[in-house]
């Protein structure tokens, strides 16, 4: 198992264990005897790992019980570090698909979101399943993350090399489209 928690920051879930032929009532008797601690139902920790800032970003993914699961939205373009943004909730999207997620509660400060990514709209950050800076772009465009930031990121993802100059170019087109129209006595249409 410590295979696999060496990737996921401490983590393993019961999904995780089964993959690699461990029975799932042998991580359970693990946190029983205090080998792992369970964290919510699926996630256990191996409470010898160093503790990091990043976990609760792995956990957040992992909660969900969705191997496609990714951070997403305003999380993704802060994480991946294009814009000043400061996001009030972690965003992550799940296919909802092959696993819907069942359980009566979301966690405080988790947002779930559905939608189906192909595998060039995912990607990594600090080894935690992260969208692409295309990707976080237009999900902002999407929802309501301010067109300034969603400027400062396009400019920064270019500048790093993350979208190539006519990805930019759309990008930019698609937020001009959005912006509400005024009209001569300055009102919005």
């Amino acid at each position: 198992m410590w295979d696999v928690v060496v990737d996921q920051y401490g983590y393993i879930t019961t999904a995780d264990a089964y993959r690699i032929d461990v029975p799932v009532v042998e991580v359970a008797k693990l946190a029983s005897r205090g080998g792992l601690t369970r964290i919510s139902q699926g996630v256990y920790r191996f409470p010898q790992w160093p503790v990091g800032a990043n976990d609760h970003l792995m956990e957040a993914v992992l909660w969900t019980r969705d191997p496609t699961a990714v951070l997403s939205h305003d999380t993704a373009l802060d994480v991946l570090d294009l814009c000043d943004i400061n996001p009030t909730l972690l965003h992550v999207t799940v296919s909802g698909r092959k696993y819907p997620i069942r359980r009566r509660e979301t966690p405080a400060g988790l947002t779930i979101h559905y939608e189906q990514l192909n595998s060039t709209q995912r990607g990594w950050w600090e080894q935690i399943p992260t969208v692409t800076a295309q990707t976080a772009i237009e999900q902002g465009a999407a929802t309501s993350v301010r067109p300034d930031l969603l400027n400062q990121a396009i400019d920064t993802a270019a500048r790093r090399s993350m979208i190539d100059p006519a990805i930019a170019n759309q990008l930019r087109m698609t937020l001009t489209d959005k912006r509400p129209r005024t009209n001569r006595t300055g009102r919005k249409n």
